[in-house]
This record gives structure tokens, sequence and C-alpha cells, in this order.
């Protein structure tokens, strides 16, 4: 029996990421309530992947505990950034960076960092402002971005967009990944379109369908034709074209960019273990015109044949281990603090409490004697006897020290001590 069937039939033996384990210090709405609603299920149901959805008042207080333009401008003149965590554009075009970056001075050795004085005058000129991977620059972002890619189930990133009065910094367009529009500051009129290519793929953005877009864009029947304001919330379905102008005064939104996983990833995954078949990777005939549908069709024949085989051959566990990789690898867990963990974990002693890195991907199974612990760039092997401690430390409520399960204090400390070394664990609080 495969190590990860036996794991699940083993009672308890297995947990996996799906848990969701939460972030210190979140509200009492989860992250994805606080942008759908509280029917988070009607949402799931009716919403992803299919149609949008418009919030309106989803936070009474703007998301100003997320982003607000006081924000922004340290970001622009405080942060140091360098592209690309920074764009800009200007009648639908984004402009060079050259325009608005320079050297960083005396003792930093590049030439790209931001001129704020630069991306001021721009700004009055009607350029659109665009701060990217906020997911992981501007700390409130970064844990809302980590609880709601828990949440989800996809990887997710953040992007700001701060738009000068009365101008539109982007064509109507659409992305290939689901969306949350987040408005923080000002008004901005959006209109949205139903796809021209439904769920696009990674490698399908709007540009290959671009008379098409710009067709549909004309249509004066939109799906959406609204103004939001500052605590409204929309989401996307990748493939909906939208556009967006600032009306009047500054307005600044969050796009919160979800990195869905689809079907065609299956499709990858089997491709790529399907590869070990030799029927599969023989040679085609010496000589033949791979351009005459005559002589490749028996080849293709075969191939079908064997393919289809080869397919029922593939466990799905191998599949599950292929497609983690990709997502686990695109969304990183909450920071740590490298200086506070390690002086903590020298100190560890029996009261102490830990909780689970939030957002933190990984999978539980036993091997025999041995559990592995699957973190997104490693595996952790420890001996069985640990299983029931690791069980408790995994979920996302605090342990303490000196009572977790099937271990004497000193082996407790041990493994604790261990599991915050690797990332996988991070202090709660002192006892």
């Amino acid at each position: 029996m495969p190590a990860d069937v036996a794991a699940a039939d083993a009672a308890g033996a297995e947990r996996s990421h799906g848990d969701r384990p939460a972030p210190a210090g979140r509200g009492t709405a989860s992250a994805l309530t606080r942008v759908v609603g509280s029917d988070a299920a009607t949402f799931g149901a009716r919403h992803w992947g299919r149609e949008p959805l418009l919030v309106r008042g989803a936070d009474p207080q703007g998301f100003r505990d997320l982003l607000d333009l006081d924000g922004v401008d340290e970001l622009l003149s405080r942060r140091g950034l360098r592209t690309p965590f920074i764009r800009l554009a200007r009648n639908g075009a984004v402009v060079d960076s050259s325009s608005f970056t320079g050297g960083g001075g005396v003792g930093a050795e590049i030439a790209d960092q931001v001129r704020d004085d630069r991306v001021a005058a721009l700004f009055a000129e009607g350029t659109t402002v665009v701060l990217q991977a906020l997911h992981r620059t501007w700390p409130a972002v970064i844990g809302f971005a980590t609880e709601l890619g828990a949440e989800l189930g996809h990887p997710v990133q953040a992007n700001a967009y701060i738009t000068p009065p009365s101008s539109r910094g982007f064509s109507a367009h659409y992305d290939v990944h689901d969306v949350f529009v987040l408005q923080l500051a000002g008004r901005k009129h959006w209109t949205v379109h139903a796809p021209v290519h439904a769920d696009p793929l990674r490698d399908q953005p709007w540009s290959d369908h671009g008379p098409a877009v710009a067709a549909r864009a004309r249509d004066d029947s939109p799906a959406i034709d609204t103004v939001l304001e500052p605590g409204d919330a929309m989401y996307l379905p990748r493939g909906w074209l939208h556009a967006a102008t600032a009306l009047g005064e500054v307005s600044a939104h969050l796009t919160v960019g979800i990195h869905v996983v689809t079907r065609f990833a299956l499709v990858e995954a089997l491709t790529a273990l399907v590869a070990t078949d030799p029927r599969l990777r023989a040679s085609l005939p010496l000589g033949v015109d791979v351009a005459d549908p005559d002589q490749l069709g028996p080849h293709l024949d075969a191939v079908r044949a064997a393919l289809v085989d080869a397919l029922d051959r593939v466990p799905a566990q191998d599949v599950a281990r292929r497609v983690r990789g990709r997502v686990w690898s695109g969304a990183r867990p909450e920071p740590v603090g490298p200086v506070a963990v390690a002086s903590f974990a020298e100190g560890l002693a029996a009261g102490d409490t830990v909780r689970l890195r939030g957002g933190l991907r990984f999978r539980l199974t036993v091997e025999g004697d041995r559990v592995a612990l699957a973190l997104p760039d490693r595996t952790i092997r420890l001996p069985a006897t640990t299983a029931p401690a690791l069980r408790a430390l995994l979920d996302p409520h605090p342990s303490t020290v000196g009572g977790l399960p099937g271990l004497d204090e000193a082996d407790q400390l041990v493994l604790v001590r261990r599991l915050l070394r690797e990332g996988v664990v991070v202090p709660a609080a002192r006892g």
C-alpha cells in the first residue's frame, strides 16, 4: 500500500495545508468574508470562477487597515522600492522605468531605485502608479494575502493602483487570474464586460484577442457599470473585461490577484507523469513526413491508445504531489523574524506557547517507523513517536510546551526547537 494511502487509513495520522492555519491577529471576520460578505458558501457556489460580484460597503472603514494614501507615499518615498515593485502607466500604456528610477546614492550600488520626485511629476501629469507585489512589501497586505490564500487554496498576490483625478490607467483588458478589487480612497468608475475568451490560461493574454476585446469594450450594455467608493469590493473571474477611470480626485484601489489552479494544471501534471511510459517516448520512423496526415495518422492512433492506457495507470497521489509543488511554491507563508525566533528557540522552556506559521502549506504522512512532514521546499522526517505531538503542533490553535501528547518534556523541547528553526511554528506567547 502506498505510504500516503496507509497514512490516510491511520486514525489522525495525516494532516495537510487544507486545514487553514490562521495568522495571528486576525479579526472576527476571515479575509474572504471581508470581501464577499458573510455568505462565503454562496460566493463559492455562484460566483467563484463564473460571474462577477459587487459588494457595497464590504468594509465601512474603507480597508484603511490594509493601505491608505499616506502608506502609498511612504512606499514611494521611504521604502527604497526598485523595479519591478513599481510601474507607471499613461494613456493605457506602461511608462519606461528609466523615466522614474535612478541610482540609490552612496552605499547603494543599484541603478533602478524609485525617484519620488520623478514619480510626483509624472503623477501630476496624469500617470497612474502601480505598486506591485504588496503581499511581499507591506505588512498589513502581507497578512491579509497570507490568510486569503490559505482560505482559497490558491496563490494570491496584491497590487495597488493609484490614479490621478479623472484619469484612466489602463485600457479595457482582461486578466489571466481572478481578482478582488478593494476600493481604498476616492471614487472610480468601472465598466465590466463579459469575456471574449472564457477562462484564459496564463499564456493566453488579452492581447491575443485585441480586436475582439476592443469591440466588446464598446458594447453599450456592460455586465457592470458602476462607481466604487471606499469600502466597496468587487470580484472578477479571469477573462472578464474591465476598465476604470478616477472621478475628480485621487483614487486608489487594491487588486488582489488569485492565481487559480485550473484543470489544465492536472493535464500538465498527467502529461509529465506519463512520460515515463516508453511507448510515448519512442522515435517516429526514419524519413516520416510529419506534415502529411496520411503518414502521421497511424502513429497518432498508436500514441492515442498508449496515452489512454498510460493515463489510466497514473495514481492520484502522484498528480497531487506534482500539482502541490507548483501551488505551494507560488505562495509564501507568514513572515518570521529570524532574530526573534532564534532567541525564542534558544530560551525555550516548559510553559512557552507556539503556533503553526500562518499560511504554511504542508502534508504529514506516516512512513513506517517515521513521519514525513512535506513542506514547499523540503521534507522533514522524524521518528513516528513524534506523530501525536506533531499533529497537535500543526493544529491552528496554539500549543504549550510541556503539554504536547506522546513525548516527555525534554523531547518536546527538542521537537519544538527543530520546528521553530525550520519555520514550521512561530512563537505565540511566553508562559
